[in-house]
Order: C-alpha cells, then structure tokens, then sequence
C-alpha cells in the first residue's frame, strides 16, 4: 500500500508524548480512528485509578507505621530524653496561688460569764456551800486551809451582826452561805449572800460600812474566834452576789495592822469567792453556747 510522498504517516499513540495524531490539510485524508480513541482513553482511566488505590495504601501504611514508632517510642522508656522543646516558657505559665481565700467571715462574740450569775433568770444552776466552797480543805500557794464549818441559811439576819442584818434585808438578800477555813491559830469566814440582781448586789456592798460584819462561823478547830476581840472584815460584790469575809486568831487576841497573815488569809479567802463565783458564770455560759 502506497502512503504517498515522506513515507508513511506517523501513528498517534497518546502515551507517546512526541506522537502526532494522523491530521490532513485537506478533507481527503482518512478520517480518525475513533474506536481506538475510545480504547485509549478507557485505558487511560484505569492507569488513574489504579494508581489512586496505589497510593491511598501507601499513604495508609505510612500512618499505621508512624502511629506504631509513636506507641514503640512512648513504650520504650519513662522518662523523656533530652530538653522538651514544646513546653511554653515559664512565664506563660499560669500562676497557681497557694493559699486558698475565703469570703471573710464574723464569729459571733464570746457570752459573757458575769451575765450568767448578774440576774436569777439567767443564774439557774444548782448552789450550796459544798458547791462554792467544796472539798474538805483549800490550797492557795503554799497555803492549806481545812474546812472547819459550813452553814446555809435563807434568813439572811441570822448570819449577820452590826449594820449589815439591815442592809440585806433592804436590798432582798435571800440565802446566805457560809464556810470557815482554819490554818495556824487563824480561822476565816467566808459569806456570800445571794440577791435576785446585780443592782441589789452592788447597793448593799455600798451601804455596808465598817460595823457591817459577817458573823464568825464556829465549828471543828474554830469553836470561838472574833466573840469580842477585835477582827478584820472585808465586803465585795460580783454579779449578784455580796461576799464577805471575818478574820482573827483562833485563841481570842486582837488582831493588829502588823498582822500580816491575818490580812493575807482574809484576802485570800474573798479572792477564792470571786473565782468561784466567776466560774459559775463561766460555766453556765460555756453550757449556753454549745446548745
């Protein structure tokens, strides 16, 4: 077969980028191959996607591989080698405070222990000598008294001598307790009288004056003390009771300013009824707080 001048005409491969598709100038050439066309262009298609499957499983076994290193290097050891260099720097870190803060509270005050023995309706607790005064003796320092008398009485009266008998009656004293305490030849007679407010209290300590005296309570070891000799007396008030104390010598003599035992036994004597007293109401306003 005769291709004319230049020899046969070029076959088109379209896979073979210097191949030329058979084009004439003029409308006598032969026309296209279009079924071969049609298989190239198909055959084309399926090198695509065979090649797209191709390297979606490479790209797959890439990050199985990756994810597997990752998981083998996190396995292989505790603690990390070298320097981190993800970690922010110091001062972008946020700062944690220690101590934790609080919305400021107020406690409620503290209860007041001279409230709770100030008036009756507050002071309701039990009373009696062996209550304020108990024990068969009592150590102060290197002082010990024995307990040689007690006494209870609600008629005030009986337990007094000179101006004070009047005085508790006007101010409505209604129990007076005594005790006696004994040491070396010396015997002291603590009263405390017991009145329904701390005002009556308080207005007796102030009418009483030097002829107001407690009477001397006799008993085991103090079987006469201050009958006519001249003795040293205290009054002093807290909340609503009076305490009062006489002083002397065992064997009847006077007592004098030079005395000093004398003073210091009577003063310590009315400086234990006031603790007494004190811990009364300390005790009732501890009860009333923890209610």
């Amino acid at each position: 077969m005769s291709y004319g001048q230049g020899g046969p005409p070029s076959q088109w491969d379209p896979w073979k980028p210097n191949s030329q598709q058979p084009w004439t100038s003029g409308s006598t050439g032969p026309s296209p191959d279009w079924a071969a066309l049609a298989e190239a262009s198909e055959s084309r298609n399926k090198r695509r996607r065979l090649l797209l499957i191709g390297g979606g499983v490479l790209a797959t076994l890439g990050v199985g591989t990756a994810v597997a290193m990752a998981v083998v290097s996190a396995n292989g050891g505790d603690g990390a080698s070298g320097k981190p260099s993800s970690l922010p720097a110091t001062a972008d870190l946020p700062s944690v405070s220690a101590t934790p803060s609080f919305a400021p509270t107020s406690a409620p005050p503290p209860l007041d222990p001279k409230e709770f023995v100030s008036s009756k309706a507050k002071d309701s607790a039990p009373n009696g000598p062996d209550i304020m005064f108990p024990g068969r003796q009592l150590t102060m320092g290197s002082a010990v008294y024995k307990k040689a008398a007690k006494a209870d009485t609600t008629n005030c009266v009986t337990a007094a001598q000179g101006t004070l008998p009047k005085v508790l009656t006007d101010n409505g004293c209604t129990r007076l307790m005594r005790v006696t305490y004994v040491k070396d030849g010396i015997a002291v007679t603590v009263g405390v009288a017991v009145f329904d407010t701390e005002a009556q209290a308080l207005k007796a300590k102030g009418q009483a004056d030097k002829t107001s005296i407690i009477k001397a309570l006799t008993g085991t070891g103090a079987k006469s003390f201050c009958a006519g000799a001249i003795c040293r007396s205290t009054t002093n008030s807290y909340g609503r009771y009076a305490y009062f104390t006489i002083t002397g010598f065992t064997d009847g003599k006077d007592v004098t300013t030079k005395d000093t035992q004398v003073f210091a036994a009577g003063d310590g004597l009315a400086q234990f009824a006031f603790q007494q007293i004190r811990r009364r109401g300390e005790t009732q306003a501890s009860a009333a707080a923890n209610q």
